[in-house]
């Protein structure tokens, strides 16, 4: 069975972590191939050659078909897999849409100070990886 959606998601961010496990406990039917960009296994040349750097700033997706989702989008689609769309349908509406997105924008920008982590600049440091 082909996955529908391989969700990339950084494994070093603790709260981003209790999400995918969350995730992975409701993913019954194996809809969502999890992949931990901080893993010694990534390489971004599976995953449409989406580096450590760009996969640390925004959140991504690759659906069966290709396309490359980002964000809240991920998210979103991702609950809709295991059955939670409901908790993302906020998204569909417009206006608070646009305001959902600024403050994952925010987020996204400011997870790994809020979280207490490195920067991206000391983490490439060490993870970083050049394609061939």
């Amino acid at each position: 069975m082909q996955n529908k959606l391989t969700f990339l998601y950084d494994g070093g961010c603790p709260l981003c972590r209790r999400e995918t496990d969350f995730l992975k406990g409701r993913d019954k039917f194996g809809n969502i191939k999890f992949v931990d960009i901080n893993s010694d296994d990534y390489d971004p040349t599976n995953y449409q050659n989406i580096s450590f750097e760009k996969a640390m700033s925004n959140l991504h997706g690759i659906l069966h078909n290709g396309n490359l989702i980002q964000g809240l989008d991920v998210l979103a689609y991702a609950y809709q897999l295991v059955g939670l769309g409901w908790v993302y349908f906020p998204i569909k509406i417009p206006i608070i849409s646009n305001l959902l997105k600024i403050f994952y924008s925010f987020w996204a920008k400011y997870r790994l100070k809020i979280t207490g982590r490195n920067s991206l600049e000391i983490l490439c440091d060490s993870e970083c990886k050049e394609l061939i």
